[in-house]
């Protein structure tokens, strides 16, 4: 039976509409099947959306460490030595011989150097030659004073002729005395054509060779031989602060003897030499701010080398609780030193802080923290302030650290093979 609709079609329109009835639903169930499959490819399911939802960038934090801690004030500084000589020769002459090593240690006294004898031996025998002979004429002279001296009972002799003895026996004393002030010069110039050193330490280079003329003379004019540093002790000299220098002052005031401080060199990571403060200069430099101060410290060993830089520290104050931060999870803020910590809804938060000197490797801060703090020490170009990261746990860094080195080792393979 034909619906109403149906009676008021043309017949040509019925009789189409009836041949291709059934092709049309073919072609709906097709669609539909077209339709639910590009939904399944296309749209999201809830999985997919879970997954990129908890696709966060991932960091790794670590909690600030509270301890008692000693703050130090750090300094830099040179090694100087407790004294140094320039040794020149005190006798002009040839150097015959040279008695030690270039760089060696040398004792106190030691011959380092000999000029020819010879010259100051002949005229330290000239000198004892000369002696002897006003030697003998004073001793002429007494006898021969002592004879008239005799004769003055009988007025056999003349008051001027006792006055003249008596003149030849002073010019006698006088010309020994004479005589024995050439015969110690010539014996310290016979002896200087040893020269010795002044101290014991640290010998240089020789700056003459056997054969070369030498000249005395002072700095300017005299030849330079060689140099004595001596090294225990050593010094090491800095410039300090105006703070440091008051705080010097104070301590000497209460009567403690020497500011007790620490030095480490370039290589080393802790400060293991030790020393006390034993000079300071007589006034604060007005364009620096700064005065000059000095350290005396133990070198037995002469292991520490005059000119070395060494990094020093003394206490600036007593022990305290402090939290201490890895130094590379600082950051500049133009002028302020922030840090970035993760919330416990897993937000990255800036927070400001006030810094301390580095101890045994990790940041003082003195505020802006607390030790609930999660601070972010790794992945720090991933947080952003303001979003939300993932924490990496341990597992997570280690299975990280293991797909690098699987690349690394790949990538060296494929470049051998290549």
């Amino acid at each position: 039976m034909k619906s109403d609709r149906e009676e008021y079609l043309p017949s040509w329109l019925s009789e189409w509409r009836s041949r291709h009835k059934n092709r049309f639903a073919t072609l709906l169930t097709v669609g539909a099947i077209t339709a639910a499959a590009a939904s399944f490819f296309f749209l999201p399911s809830n999985k997919s959306m879970a997954v990129s939802a908890a696709a966060l960038a991932s960091v790794s934090v670590t909690s600030p460490i509270q301890k008692t801690i000693t703050e130090w004030d750090d300094y830099v500084g040179r090694f100087q030595a407790s004294r140094r000589v320039e040794v020149r020769p005190r006798v002009s002459g040839q150097i015959v011989s040279v008695h030690f090593k270039d760089g060696e240690i040398v004792k106190k006294d030691q011959v380092l150097f000999s000029i020819d004898p010879r010259p100051y031996a002949a005229a330290y025998a000239e000198a004892k030659a000369g002696l002897a002979n006003a030697s003998s004429e004073l001793t002429l002279a007494r006898s021969d004073l002592a004879r008239a001296q005799r004769l003055v009972g009988d007025n056999a002799i003349s008051k001027s002729d006792i006055d003249r003895l008596q003149a030849r026996v002073q010019a006698g004393t006088a010309s020994v005395a004479g005589a024995q002030a050439r015969v110690a010069i010539r014996s310290l110039e016979f002896e200087f054509t040893k020269v010795r050193s002044p101290i014991a330490g640290r010998v240089s280079d020789r700056r003459v060779d056997p054969g070369n003329l030498v000249m005395t003379g002072d700095s300017t004019n005299g030849t330079h031989l060689t140099t004595v540093n001596a090294l225990d002790p050593i010094y090491f000299s800095f410039d300090a602060s105006e703070a440091l220098f008051l705080k010097s002052m104070r301590a000497h005031e209460r009567g403690i003897a020497g500011t007790q401080v620490e030095v480490r060199l370039q290589d080393e990571q802790k400060y293991t030499w030790r020393g006390k403060l034993d000079f300071t200069d007589n006034g604060v430099d007005p364009r620096s701010g700064t005065i000059r101060m000095r350290a005396v410290m133990a070198n037995p060993q002469l292991f520490l080398t005059p000119g070395v830089f060494g990094s020093m520290r003394l206490a600036s104050g007593a022990a305290a609780l402090a939290l201490l931060i890895p130094d590379e999870a600082v950051q500049t803020d133009q002028t302020r030193k922030t840090v970035l910590t993760v919330a416990p809804d897993g937000t990255v938060v800036v927070k400001v802080v006030e810094l301390g000197p580095i101890f045994d490797g990790l940041r003082v801060v003195r505020s802006g923290l607390r030790v609930s703090d999660q601070v972010i020490v790794g992945g720090l170009q991933n947080a952003i302030p303001g979003t939300k990261v993932q924490i990496k746990t341990k597992k997570d860094a280690i299975l990280e650290e293991e797909l690098k080195t699987r690349h690394s080792s790949d990538a060296s393979i494929s470049a051998s093979t290549s």
